[in-house]
């Protein structure tokens, strides 16, 4: 292990100098997410930039996808695409394709998961709009004229396979912890044709460039001294074509921050006639908590699978508020369509304590 440490920062040196004409002095590893990735925050002996951050590309966990899907595209294209749409994405400064390494720009250290920690009832409101202003900033992106290169994140969508697969992976690991038993069939059959009924509605509606996971860790803030935050977009190399609402629940009903159902109401409201689609309230709200629960099912159940497979124990915090937006999500919706009343009730069972280790 100390061997392979030694070849990382040797590969990292070396991309830095080549690539930049500066020597590191100073190599930080970052916090790891759910994601395989590593990332370093770099500064270097003297020149620009100061800081930038190093990405590491890592062999894709296989978990993470539905089997026979095609992995990630690469960053670069997208990131091209969106900083040309205005974007607030970092730059990038140069990589390493064959290390598999990428140096970007250094958005700082405050991610809006703390910011909003720290933040009064304005600046939270405030911070809040700014992150919801950048949605409908992604659905007015086209893909580039002639030439068409192909830009993947437009033939990747939200469809009935990714949504079966966000089914299974919730039968298979959240069910378990929550009952203390494997999934049985009847409620194996429940979630999934509860799933299937979310995957025609979401084929349905409208198809937007989504990011894809637009939640607070992956919105970093600045604030300049003009007091207006200032935010920047990380982990959009999964961007896809989703139904409008995607990125929203992403961001409003988020597994890292909770936020009380009337501010995430005000925000949606708010941004809802600013999307492109504008959508009707009615259907917005129903696909608002029918995308919730195949988002926060999946995201439940990566909690699970990091915290039991992978050694990350401290997801576990999650899993309670994770299970606390299903829980009324699938009220919700079987209170519109009486069709999701065994999945509402399967969702009650879900535990509210944090998983044992």
């Amino acid at each position: 292990m100390q061997e392979l440490e030694r070849d990382l920062e040797r590969a990292l040196r070396e991309c830095v100098y080549a690539s930049l004409g500066v020597e590191i002095a100073r190599l930080e590893a970052l916090p790891a997410g759910l994601s395989t990735r590593r990332f370093f925050r770099i500064t270097t002996r003297c020149g620009q930039p100061r800081t930038l951050i190093a990405r590491l590309d890592a062999p894709e966990d296989s978990a993470g996808r539905p089997a026979g899907a095609a992995p990630e595209p690469p960053l670069v294209p997208i990131q091209r695409f969106l900083a040309r749409h205005g974007l607030p994405v970092p730059r990038r400064y140069s990589g390493d394709p064959q290390q598999g390494i990428e140096l970007l720009e250094d958005v700082g250290e405050l991610a809006l998961a703390d910011a909003v920690q720290k933040a009064d009832a304005a600046q939270r409101t405030q911070l809040y709009r700014a992150a919801c202003s950048l949605i409908p900033r992604f659905q007015q992106a086209a893909e580039p004229s002639a030439p068409v290169t192909g830009l993947l994140a437009f033939q990747r969508k939200l469809d009935a396979s990714m949504i079966r697969y966000k089914a299974q992976l919730f039968c298979t690991l959240s069910l378990p912890l929550a009952f203390g038993r494997p999934a049985r069939r009847g409620e194996r059959e429940c979630v999934a044709s509860a799933f299937a009924h979310i995957a025609d509605e979401c084929d349905r509606a409208p198809q937007r460039l989504a990011h894809r996971d637009f939640q607070s860790r992956n919105l970093h803030v600045r604030w300049p001294s003009d007091g207006i935050p200032m935010l920047a977009v990380l982990d959009f190399q999964g961007a896809f074509l989703a139904p409008p609402e995607y990125d929203l629940v992403c961001l409003l009903r988020d597994s890292y921050v909770e936020i009380p159902e009337s501010e995430v109401q005000a925000r949606a409201e708010e941004v809802r006639p600013q999307l492109p689609d504008a959508p009707e309230q009615k259907e917005f709200w129903n696909r608002m908590d029918l995308i919730t629960l195949v988002r926060k099912a999946k995201d439940h159940a990566r909690f699970v699978y990091a915290a039991h497979h992978r050694g990350a124990l401290n997801l576990r915090e999650y899993l309670p508020r994770t299970a606390r937006m299903l829980r009324a999500a699938a009220a919700r919706a079987a209170a519109r369509n009486p069709r999701l009343t065994s999945l509402s009730a399967l969702m009650a069972r879900l535990a509210e304590a944090p998983c044992a280790p």
